[in-house]
């Protein structure tokens, strides 16, 4: 079975099946997300405080984002798999951008690219047309753009038109800018719903929400946030599992049966003469 195309994703799209999507950033997690289905695995910058011990998406370097997304390669044979081009791996130059975001699908196995976009952001927007001119696929990106939070301030919700917060009118805006230059779906992080709503009938390609309520095309949410890994639940998110406790435990008990000499017993060690282990 092959992964699933942007064709294939549109019939969905035009069929109103509403769209899935999760992160994943190694390969156990990303086969197991895999064989339930998916539609998309995206592997985001998001690596950096979910997987890599970093306290924001920022420090991600183009090397880590490539090996993570070799590794999810590695398993994935049925979802779409889309990377995220980290902070400053683009927008220095056109040239540069294109070079980067084509690593991932020459070298670390990628289908398509995802990129951040600032309101109105003529650079990026241009980054985009450049790609998808060249056969890059690209997955758009706008409302709350972690790569820009020191800008910003701090998480805040997109869409109410104050100090922290764009205009929803600018979100549609870019969001219409994204798809005349040719993105295959849009992401839109932490917006109001109305916001979600209105660049949902806006555009003609798929709105990806996370955070951004019931109107859009599909959902996307971070994989430790579903799984209960790591990590305070968000208000946007919802926890299906606790592997926070079961890791706990069996940690626990492990430990407590190494002490007690109990692991290993007589099934885990190899006999001298037996070839059939």
């Amino acid at each position: 079975m092959s992964r699933l195309s942007i064709p294939e994703l549109y019939e969905k799209y035009e069929s109103n099946e509403p769209l899935t999507m999760l992160t994943a950033y190694d390969a156990p997690i990303a086969g197991q997300v895999d064989t339930s289905g998916i539609d998309m695995i995206l592997v985001g910058d998001s690596a950096g405080d979910n997987h890599l011990g970093y306290d924001s998406t920022l420090p991600v370097t183009l090397e880590e984002a490539l090996s993570l997304t070799a590794a999810v390669n590695r398993t994935v044979e049925n979802a779409m798999l889309i990377s995220d081009l980290p902070f400053l791996s683009y927008g220095t130059s056109i040239e540069e951008s294109v070079k980067n975001a084509g690593r991932f699908l020459k070298e670390a196995g990628a289908d398509a690219v995802k990129l951040e976009t600032a309101p109105y952001g003529e650079t990026t927007i241009e980054i985009i047309d450049r790609l998808t001119e060249l056969g890059i696929p690209v997955q758009g990106h706008i409302g709350l753009t972690p790569q820009r939070m020191n800008q910003i301030g701090g998480g805040y919700v997109q869409g109410r038109g104050h100090d922290t917060s764009v205009t929803l009118e600018a979100i549609v805006d870019t969001a219409t800018q994204l798809e005349e230059a040719g993105v295959f779906s849009i992401v839109l992080e932490a917006v109001t719903e109305e916001t979600g709503k209105q660049v949902t009938e806006a555009v003609d390609v798929p709105t990806i929400g996370i955070g951004s309520g019931r109107y859009v095309d599909g959902q996307v949410l971070v994989i430790t946030d579903v799984l209960g890994l790591g990590g305070d639940s968000l208000k946007l998110s919802k926890q299906y599992a606790n592997l926070d406790s079961i890791i706990e435990e069996a940690v626990k008990t492990y430990t407590k049966e190494v002490r007690e000499g109990t692991f290993p017993a007589r099934e885990n060690v190899y006999d001298p003469i037996d070839k059939s282990d």
